[in-house]
């Protein structure tokens, strides 16, 4: 436990800082309900896999490759309640290939947990025409989340995973002039931009979702050092290790917001940004309406092109 999960106090939900995924599911029977999850095979993804199934809830295990989602399905002892699939988020036919294998098992889906990404890539890669982490953390989830709308609950949550990294972005919050980052890169804004589009996406999915029971949610699940640091300079890496035991939460806590989010019954505030398991505050910029609906359709101009 860090020196904060020890001081911070517990918001208005009951819950706070040090929750763990498991203290904010307990006595939760989630059987009969399917979850779809990114990025399952490590981090706050397996935590949520793990515990999730443990609630009872069957699984939709998406990892860059079947054979990752699987084998930690295995390791985990879940495979009975859990369904393997292919998800490369930065390969548009990869998505589109998991959107049709999930919409063939003809199961309503109840959560669609969008938490799987990359950070702060220390050159600038260019892939499909756009910069790794906007089309690999927000453009590969616009097209799952779309092609899979029509197979949603009718109660479903969609929990888009941002960060408070969102309120660190270029100029305008997206540049939308320069979605390449041919004009100019830096690691952490680019990732900050990326993770403003993840909240902007929720707000816009919870505005169209309006005068239906479906609800969007983004969540910043707090400062964890999970293998989401292996793009990271050495020097900062080193320094996420030296001060690990006072600031930062482990998995279990890193973990808890957005599956306190996800499936709670007390979450009633659809389009709202959560943090530490309680609604929080986000950037201007990500208050936005206005810039929420120019990326949305923005988006769409995008997908339509790969």
């Amino acid at each position: 436990m860090s020196l904060l999960s020890a001081i911070k106090g517990r918001g208005p939900s009951g819950f706070g800082y040090g929750s763990t995924a498991e203290e904010v599911t307990e006595g939760l029977d989630l059987g009969g309900k399917t979850i779809l999850i990114t990025g399952c095979n490590s981090g706050i993804g397996k935590e949520s896999f793990r515990v999730l199934a443990a609630r009872g809830a069957h699984i939709i295990a998406a990892a860059r490759t079947e054979g990752k989602a699987q084998a930690t399905a295995d390791e985990l002892g879940v495979s009975a309640q859990t369904t393997a699939v292919a998800c490369e988020l930065s390969e548009p036919e990869s998505v589109r290939a998991c959107v049709e294998a999930v919409k063939a098992l003809g199961r309503p889906i109840d959560v669609l947990m969008l938490n799987a990404g990359i950070m702060a890539l220390p050159e600038l890669q260019v892939h499909h025409g756009y910069e790794l982490q906007f089309l690999t953390n927000h453009i590969g989830h616009f097209i799952l989340t779309q092609g899979l709308r029509d197979s949603l609950s009718e109660d479903a949550r969609v929990v888009a995973l941002s960060s408070a990294g969102h309120q660190h972005t270029p100029k305008g919050g997206i540049a939308f002039d320069n979605l390449d980052g041919r004009n100019g890169y830096d690691a952490w804004r680019f990732y900050g931009q990326s993770k403003l589009a993840n909240l902007l996406f929720a707000r816009e999915l919870a505005r169209q979702f309006e005068g239906s029971e479906r609800q969007a949610y983004s969540v910043h699940p707090g400062v964890i050092k999970t293998n989401l640091t292996r793009h990271m300079n050495p020097i900062l890496t080193s320094l996420f290790g030296m001060f690990e035991s006072l600031t930062l939460k482990n998995v279990e806590q890193g973990a808890a917001t957005q599956c306190y989010v996800a499936v709670h019954p007390q979450v009633d505030a659809s389009g709202a940004y959560f943090a530490d398991c309680n609604e929080a505050k986000s950037s201007s910029y990500g208050r936005d309406m206005e810039l929420a609906r120019r990326l949305w359709d923005e988006s769409e101009r995008i997908v339509e092109g790969l």
